[in-house]
């Protein structure tokens, strides 16, 4: 199925996909639901704005099947950037066709080319809960932090 696969960067007229698939996914992973013109939004607000990070979608027979976001932490120990992976949705006919492997590959090629600054390493969180999505991720060679994640909304 991969032969049929195509990663690119997300334009403007993947806004709406783009927008459609983080609604689902956060409603999927963590039963919360988004305002779909905020999120919308802040799609829109990425892609304006290339320092925020880049969306990567992966399209088959001219359908966006997957994407996945990715912004950037500076970390001064390492003189570099982190990739978080952010953001990632595969539509459910297309789950188990290596749709995330594919640009997941595609981010990590894209990583070893950047060079100023380089890419110091590949992140991501996930749901606690989300074991296919952990599964997938240790497949790929990531492995589980000793990190834990607190936040304060404002």
């Amino acid at each position: 199925m991969l032969d049929n696969l195509a990663i690119r960067t997300a334009t403007d007229a993947d806004v709406p996909t783009l927008a459609a698939f983080n609604v689902a996914m956060a409603r999927e992973t963590e039963d919360k639901a988004l305002d779909p013109d905020t999120v919308r939004a802040g799609v829109q607000a990425l892609l304006d704005d290339p320092t925020r990070g880049f969306y990567l979608v992966a399209e088959r027979d001219g359908e966006v099947v997957g994407s996945l976001m990715i912004t950037t932490e500076w970390s001064d120990w390492r003189n570099g950037d982190f990739w978080w992976v952010q953001s990632v949705y595969v539509r459910p006919e297309a789950r188990r066709q290596g749709v995330y492997s594919a640009l997941y590959a595609q981010v990590k090629a894209r990583a070893a080319e950047k060079t100023h600054p380089p890419v110091c390493g590949i992140r991501l969180y996930v749901e606690r809960t989300n074991t296919a999505a952990r599964q997938a991720y240790r497949a790929l060679g990531m492995v589980e932090t000793g990190y834990r994640l607190y936040e304060e909304m404002v």
